[in-house]
């Protein structure tokens, strides 16, 4: 099984998967090769099922190769729907993303010869979301060498789009959140950004025709600035609580520089338990912490997540850096 993940977090990967009790095959910049079946991880991007290794000294070797392999697992099916042929590898290696831009050419053609309208139908990009997809998945770890599998499990991470409005970066982190859980604010939702300056989570749910009470001593900027449905509330955002006690808003927003134990005590704890919120999307900063003890710590019997959320899924974002962020519904009080 191959896993992907962000380059430079492919040990903290591999340290995730193996705690786990999956033995380790090798790994290198943006991949890990596993010896057994891994079933959640909050690293890995994409997840590759029963990979194959493919190898050959030419770009037209490997199409060849990659066109036979595909025909061969499709005998017997039918394909009258889009499916996902996507050759990928690591950006940091040179030349590679011409590599496979020239695999992929050749291997449509070779498609095209043998079966012209299921290539038709080939889509060169992941599906949308978190889900169980089967296709054409392709990793290569060198010019000459690929991963190749039929099924994957995607993680729902991915690039995501900016706005020239989005008063920071962070916007990006929360748009691919949404992608993460399978929904986002909409239009007349009521929303808690806490630690909400400069605003890009606060403008993500505003432009969507959320209502925000964003909460920093900080500015807000850009697009967040005087927003119409966005209310800027100079505070403490740890000292925020709903005023009555049947007040419920639809989401929790928080993404601040602070220590990831204080974060879980001091606001997801009370807000989950409380049923303050009914969705959230939440970052830990892990950069002085071990991140793969924090994971235990998330995953555990007593966490908050596991008793008031189950289902949260905690991911290592395309935009994130040193983070984690958690997506998830909150159980209804009974």
């Amino acid at each position: 099984m191959l896993l992907t993940c962000q380059s430079s977090f492919e040990s903290l990967l591999a340290r995730e998967v193996a705690q786990g009790g999956v033995r380790i095959d090798s790994q290198g910049a943006g991949w890990v090769l596993t010896e057994g079946e891994c079933n959640e991880s909050a690293f890995a991007h994409l997840m590759m099922r029963e990979t194959t290794e493919i190898r050959g000294e030419s770009v037209n070797a490997l199409a060849k190769q990659l066109a036979e392999y595909f025909l061969e697992g499709i005998k017997g099916d039918r394909i009258e729907a889009a499916w996902p042929c996507v050759l990928q590898g690591p950006t940091e290696m040179e030349g590679l993303n011409r590599r496979i831009y020239a695999v992929q050419k050749a291997l449509r053609e070779f498609l095209k010869k043998r079966l012209s309208r299921v290539a038709k139908l080939a889509v060169a990009d992941l599906p949308r979301g978190m889900q169980e997809a089967r296709g054409l998945f392709v990793w290569f770890t060198d010019f000459g060498v690929m991963q190749v599998s039929r099924t994957a499990t995607v993680n729902g991470q991915r690039r995501m789009a900016d706005d020239s409005l989005a008063p920071s970066r962070s916007y990006l982190k929360a748009e691919e959140g949404y992608v993460v859980l399978g929904q986002e604010p909409t239009e007349g939702e009521t929303v808690v950004d806490l630690g909400a300056a400069p605003g890009g989570w606060s403008y993500s749910a505003a432009k969507r025709g959320a209502r925000v009470i964003a909460l920093d001593n900080g500015p807000m900027k850009g697009g967040a600035l005087d927003h119409d449905l966005i209310e800027h509330r100079l505070e403490d955002a740890f000292r925020f609580y709903p005023t009555t006690s049947d007040t419920t808003y639809d989401w929790l927003f928080c993404d601040m520089v602070e220590e990831p134990h204080h974060v879980l005590k001091h606001i997801i704890e009370p807000w989950l338990a409380g049923g303050w919120c009914r969705q959230f999307v939440v970052n830990l900063k892990f950069g002085r912490v071990d991140p793969v003890a924090l994971l235990d710590e998330l995953r555990a019997a007593d966490s908050p997540l596991t008793k008031y959320a189950p289902g949260t899924r905690i991911r290592h974002l395309y935009h994130d850096r040193e983070e984690f962020t958690l997506t998830g519904k909150v159980r209804p009080l009974e």
